[in-house]
């Protein structure tokens, strides 16, 4: 099992709540209604940072994890038209690419 961790920020002159609002209401329902998000993505989410009494503040404002079965899906799902049409046009609409942090694992 490949699994990716996106680890994201709000775009700039965006509130925190609309950046959540945003990520869970609008863009995950976008992304899991494409075919080949059931094609080829085992496991979807999105989570958000709450207050966690002695720990540090939040480093990122939103986590997503995207689970594929193998780098052949990975490919397929994201070369696919759908994804580059649809939910790739909004990403840009709520985090920021350059402030991201990516973490990539395999499960057996």
């Amino acid at each position: 099992m490949l699994k990716l961790i996106f680890m994201i920020n709000r775009v700039e002159g965006m509130s925190y709540g609309r950046f959540v609002e945003h990520h869970r209401d609008r863009h995950a329902p976008l992304f899991t209604s494409i075919p080949e998000a059931e094609r080829y993505v085992r496991k979807y989410t999105v989570s958000h940072p709450v207050p966690a009494g002695n720990y540090p503040p939040r480093a990122y404002d939103g986590l997503t994890e995207i689970w594929c079965e193998n780098w052949e899906d990975h490919d397929a799902f994201f070369a696919s038209e759908n994804y580059r049409a649809l939910v790739n046009p909004d990403e840009a609409r709520f985090f920021g690419r350059e402030s991201m942090a990516v973490m990539v694992a395999e499960e057996p």
